[in-house]
């Protein structure tokens, strides 16, 4: 199988964003059922009834039945949609419901604690109704709950560990004891088992080894820097310092290596305003430069101020920036003769793909590592002309009236995206190329993850910009041939790009078959280039096969007939 070419990151935002649960399912309706005047005062009146009937009835403590029936208010609604309405009888109607009719109680539990009403049926059991039917998981519930858990978030325990809810109260109320005694404020241990609820579930009422570097880790941050006169001192509060740390755990960034990194910066990470969208914003930035996302986490908590750097609403002359960031005027030079339909201006969002089209993109992420991440903030554009083709900007003038001048803005955008710069080169790429931005942006992401590499499939384009008129069907039929049959390397494509045009079946198979079928007669001594067997006309081929051996031609000829 071929090497397949890591794609951007799109599931950082989950890495990052783990909210406390909240319910999103549309609820049950009752509008139809119950008068706007009266609504307010039938769901109140319900929802005592159900608590008394949780308390009284089930013989549930009054503040966990109360916990329950105010906090599941989908499950309520629902069953207040089956029930007829009338503003003198509702309340004596919903309490004989309840008296004569069986309810899932497992269903109000869960909602309760924050699980999602649309997943509920996910870890509803077939034959369990009553709460008391599964006394351990109630007792988890409250033991966690009398520690300082918020009843509404046991939910996301409970999601992510449910082997917590079969633990007996003597090992739950050990572990949390356990962390109390490493010197975490409880509100801490309530936040702390919330971001890692691993650290309740095991055997063992002790912390085993495998636990070492997450402890160290949170005991540097939450511990030794004495957060307590620094965050607002609620689980809220803590759980967004927890959230951070965990932020970079998913990213790959190991245990004992994130605390160490924080600390060295506790005001950027901590104690800053940053929110989420701008710890994925600069990681998905980073990590288009072709890197694992724990080394992007790694340069982020290393260099904790590139978190402050702007990249919306910026355009960049690509030769000032590469001058700005150090490249060698020697390298500037090469790189501008070898990739000039990179240069020009564009974005400062597109840059990781701008580098990577020049092969510069391993270069750049080592002058980052060096600290020179902190020439963003001073690069601007030197003069209103610097970079400036003014081809490109006459023809943008004729693409603004077009018809069409959406779609062709919307082809332009992406050859700027994947590194294209504003010059007459990629203006006429609107012509040479055919197809819409997605389905050109999903034929380049498929080369890409066949394996071919960044700068030589844009060097590939360059010089043969129809390449991305292919159909992706085409496309995948012609590099297995390319190299399962043929035996060569994708990076022979940069020698040979246009083998990418030609008929599969009607030239490239026909002509390299009989071409292996002369070899292996022995009428052919002389090895040939590919470039030399597709790419000439037919009436050079014939003549070709003629001086291989006198009958080739008649044979080709015979099998395929004017076949071009």
């Amino acid at each position: 199988m071929r090497q397949t070419c890591s794609t951007t990151i799109s599931i950082l935002r989950n890495f990052y964003h783990r909210h406390f649960s909240s319910t999103t399912k549309k609820l049950p309706s009752i509008t139809k059922i119950i008068p706007y005047n009266h609504r307010s005062q039938a769901i109140q009146d319900a929802q005592e009834v159900l608590t008394d009937y949780f308390h009284n009835t089930r013989a549930l403590p009054f503040t966990y039945a109360e916990h329950i029936s105010k906090n599941s208010k989908h499950s309520l609604y629902y069953l207040i949609s089956k029930l007829p309405f009338s503003s003198s009888g509702f309340r004596r109607t919903f309490q004989r419901f309840l008296r004569y009719n069986p309810i899932n109680e497992f269903g109000f539990f869960y909602e309760s604690i924050g699980i999602d009403y649309v997943d509920i049926d996910e870890f509803l059991k077939p034959n369990l109704h009553f709460l008391d039917d599964d006394s351990v998981v109630l007792a988890a519930a409250f033991c966690l709950s009398g520690f300082g858990f918020p009843w509404g978030k046991l939910g996301r325990l409970y999601v992510e560990e449910v082997s917590i809810f079969s633990k007996n109260g003597g090992f739950l109320r050990g572990r949390l004891d356990g962390l109390v005694s490493l010197g975490f404020g409880n509100e801490q241990v309530v936040a702390v088992c919330l971001a890692f609820p691993c650290l309740l579930k095991g055997e063992e009422v002790e912390f085993g080894s495998d636990f070492d570097a997450l402890l160290d880790d949170l005991k540097r941050v939450f511990v030794d820097f004495d957060l307590g006169t620094s965050v607002v001192g609620n689980v809220d509060g803590w759980f967004e310092v927890c959230r951070k740390i965990k932020f970079f755990y998913d990213l790959g960034v190991a245990e004992g290596v994130v605390g160490k990194l924080i600390c060295k910066s506790k005001s950027t990470f901590i104690l800053s305003d940053y929110s989420e969208d701008v710890f994925v914003e600069k990681v998905e930035f980073f990590s288009r430069l072709g890197f694992e996302k724990s080394e992007v986490g790694v340069l982020i908590l290393s260099n904790p101020n590139i978190l402050s750097i702007r990249l919306h609403d910026r355009v960049i002359s690509v030769s000032s920036i590469l001058d700005h960031f150090g490249l060698p005027e020697e390298n500037l030079l090469s790189v501008k003769q070898n990739y000039s339909y990179v240069f020009g201006r564009n974005k400062m969002v597109n840059l990781p793909n701008i580098l990577k089209a020049m092969d510069l993109h391993e270069w750049f992420f080592d002058r980052m590592k060096c600290g020179y991440h902190s020439l963003f903030a001073n690069y601007d554009l030197s003069s209103p002309e610097d970079g400036v083709d003014e081809n490109y900007v006459q023809n943008l003038e004729s693409v603004k009236s077009l018809r069409t001048r959406s779609y062709s803005f919307g082809k332009l955008n992406f050859f700027h995206r994947i590194g294209f710069g504003e010059n007459s080169f990629t203006m006429k790429l609107l012509v040479d190329v055919h197809g819409s931005p997605s389905d050109l942006q999903d034929r380049f992401d498929f080369l890409l993850n066949e394996g071919v590499e960044y700068s030589k499939l844009c060097k590939i384009i360059s010089r043969v910009p129809k390449v991305l008129s292919q159909e992706i069907d085409g496309l995948k039929k012609k590099l297995d041939f390319f190299v399962e049959e043929i035996g060569l390397p994708l990076d022979y494509l940069e020698t040979f790009p246009a083998y990418l045009l030609y008929n599969l079946e009607k030239r490239i198979k026909p002509r390299f078959e009989f071409y292996v079928w002369l070899t292996e007669q022995g009428w052919c001594t002389k090895k040939y280039t590919l470039g030399s067997i597709i790419a000439v006309s037919h009436k050079s081929f014939v003549a070709q096969l003629s001086r291989m051996h006198p009958t080739a031609p008649q044979l080709w000829l015979e099998q395929n007939g004017n076949r071009k």
